[in-house]
């Protein structure tokens, strides 16, 4: 066993543990009985890159409110389970959670297919429930105490290609048609279908619509198709492996579309910006945190120091821009409308939600009729003078430019494609 499966199985089986040991002073605090916040998070497996720094996210807020009193003038301990980055292994954990661990509040583990199972356990109890970055999962359930930590506003399914594509629409002279690219997979497929129709608003004209297995290991076939078509966009939406599958392809075969990119999961994890470095100049990205000026919301800072301070230790993400930020965000509405509410009880708290306007380390936070944020705050970037061998360039201003939406706006774009590689 290596150190960072030591490290990893220590972390998964000493949740609960770890979560008390924070609380047990002073003495007449720790005598409080908890207020217990329960959830399953992936910290192996494929989704485990988000999960564990999500949940060092939703860790730095429990150690910073039990400074300050806790909440109700009770102490928080996080009870959580590894979901080994399986859908199947989420329902049990949050039966157990409720049922067995007796735990007062539930949150989501992070991402679309972990979210969704837990839902028909946590309506049957009536509990409110906060997703951490699920796109459109309440779109069929219509769960009144479903409410969403993500920046994609009421719609949730347009929202992450919806820049990209408006971006595309004001270029002069604007571009006519486009290639379509989607993972066969939950995620992928509800972007897609999304970004479809935007494009029929925007008027493009459709000239490639393909979809590739999960288990695709060359991408060079794809890429070559959409080569053919010449399109004057490359709209794609992956998941983190694919997305560098695809952009190496890309530049292996010299595709040269007018704006390339879309909704690329993993662009916003370091650990893929250092692998790809100048091979991300030019893309056009969706991203939810980047550290431009127009981003310097109170508070984002100095959680972002303390995160990057933790991050070696965790053995997480080091820079912790992308889904860090919104986990404590999270927690921080949460905990303001359970303050509101004065109570646990999960009326008065959802219907706080409901109502409330929260104010957070990522912006002020609203939402709307179906639990999703009241306006769309995704934005689209382009990476511009991206060097080789540098980790800590992705923390500067100016490397990942914000060209969508207008009020957060940092730079302009730069096109064609092959011109903004450098």
């Amino acid at each position: 066993m290596n150190r960072f499966e030591f490290d990893r199985r220590t972390l998964v089986k000493g949740a609960v543990a770890t979560g008390t040991a924070a609380l047990l002073s002073p003495p007449a605090f720790a005598q409080q009985n908890p207020i217990k916040i329960g959830f399953g998070m992936s910290l192996t497996g494929g989704l485990a890159g988000g999960g564990r720094q999500s949940l060092l996210g939703f860790e730095i807020w429990r150690d910073e409110i039990n400074a300050k009193g806790g909440l109700l003038g009770r102490p928080v301990q996080l009870v959580y389970f590894d979901d080994q980055s399986s859908p199947a292994n989420v329902p049990g954990l949050y039966a157990k959670l409720i049922d067995v661990d007796k735990v007062d509040l539930v949150v989501s583990p992070y991402a679309t297919n972990q979210i969704t199972p837990a839902m028909p356990i946590v309506m049957q109890k009536n509990m409110v429930y906060m997703g951490l970055f699920g796109t459109d999962v309440n779109a069929n359930f219509q769960y009144d105490r479903y409410f969403a930590t993500i920046p994609n506003g009421p719609d949730g399914k347009r929202a992450p290609t919806l820049g990209f594509l408006e971006v595309a629409a004001g270029m002069n002279p604007k571009p006519q048609t486009i290639a379509l690219i989607a993972a066969d997979a939950e995620y992928a497929q509800t972007v897609i279908a999304g970004a479809r129709e935007t494009v029929a608003r925007l008027g493009f004209r459709t000239v490639y619509d393909r979809s590739y297995p999960p288990t695709t290991a060359d991408y060079s076939p794809i890429v070559r198709a959409v080569a053919a078509a010449n399109p004057d966009i490359i709209c794609i939406a992956s998941y983190p492996p694919d997305s560098v599958g695809l952009i190496r392809a890309a530049s292996e075969i010299g595709i040269k579309p007018r704006i390339f990119g879309g909704a690329m999961i993993g662009l916003g994890f370091t650990p893929i910006k250092a692998q790809l470095g100048p091979l991300l100049n030019g893309i056009v990205n969706y991203d939810t945190y980047v550290p431009e000026p127009t981003m310097k919301f109170p508070g984002v800072d100095e959680f972002l120091k303390t995160y990057q301070e933790k991050a070696p230790a965790a053995g997480v993400d080091l820079h912790g821009f992308f889904l860090p930020p919104f986990a404590y965000s999270q927690m921080q509405v949460l905990a303001q409308a359970v303050t509101a509410a004065g109570s646990i009880d999960h009326a008065k708290i959802a219907a706080e939600l409901r109502k409330g306007t929260f104010n957070t380390i990522v912006g002020e936070i609203k939402f709307g009729p179906n639990g999703e944020w009241q306006k769309n705050r995704t934005l689209t970037i382009q990476f511009q003078g991206i060097q080789p061998g540098d980790v800590n360039q992705f923390k500067q201003a100016g490397k990942q430019v914000i060209l969508h939406p207008n009020e957060s706006k940092s730079g302009n774009l730069v096109e064609p494609y092959t011109k903004a590689r450098g």
